[in-house]
C-alpha cells in the first residue's frame, strides 16, 4: 500500500510540473532597448560570486511573487522547505544576485535542467517569458 501511494504521489508531481498551461501571462519575449537581452551562448552554467565583475542587481519583486503563485512552481518548490526541488531560500543562498546568475536562473526556468540540486529534472516552462522569469528570479533571490 505504501509503495502504491508513493508511486501515485510521484506521478502527481510529475504531471503537475509537466503541464504547459497558459495562464494568460504570455508576453513578447523581446525587451525594449535594455541591456537585459542575452543569447543562450552568453549563459553560464555555474554561479558567479559577487564582486567577480558581474553587476549586482536589486532583488525583490511583488510581480514575481504573483507570477509564482499563478504558476505550477509551488508544486515542486516552497519558500523555506525542500520539496521535490530546492527551497527558494536555498536558491537565494547559493546564487548571489548578479546579472549572470539571474540570466542563468531565467534559462533554468524556461529550459529546465538537472544535476545542480540532484537527479530530479526541473521541468521546462517554455511559455514563461524572459521578463516574467526575471521577475520570478528577483523575488526568489530576495528570500532569506
Amino acid at each position: 500500500m505504501k509503495k502504491t501511494l508513493c508511486i501515485l504521489s510521484i506521478c502527481a508531481v510529475i504531471a503537475a510540473c509537466g503541464g504547459n498551461s497558459n495562464t494568460g501571462n504570455e508576453t513578447d519575449n523581446t525587451t525594449s532597448g535594455t541591456t537585459e537581452q542575452t543569447t543562450d551562448d552568453n549563459i553560464t552554467s555555474t554561479e558567479t560570486e559577487a564582486g567577480s565583475g558581474s553587476e549586482t542587481i536589486e532583488v525583490g519583486s511583488d510581480k514575481g511573487k504573483e507570477l509564482i503563485a499563478q504558476s505550477d512552481c509551488l508544486t515542486c518548490h516552497k519558500e523555506h522547505d525542500k520539496l521535490v526541488g530546492p527551497s527558494y531560500e536555498d536558491v537565494a543562498k547559493k546564487y548571489t544576485p548578479t546579472t549572470e546568475n539571474v540570466d542563468h536562473l531565467i534559462t533554468k526556468i524556461i529550459e529546465g535542467g538537472k544535476g545542480v540540486w540532484g537527479e530530479i529534472q526541473m521541468t521546462p516552462h517554455p511559455n514563461v517569458s524572459r521578463d516574467d522569469a526575471k521577475e520570478m528570479v528577483k523575488y526568489i533571490l530576495s528570500i532569506k
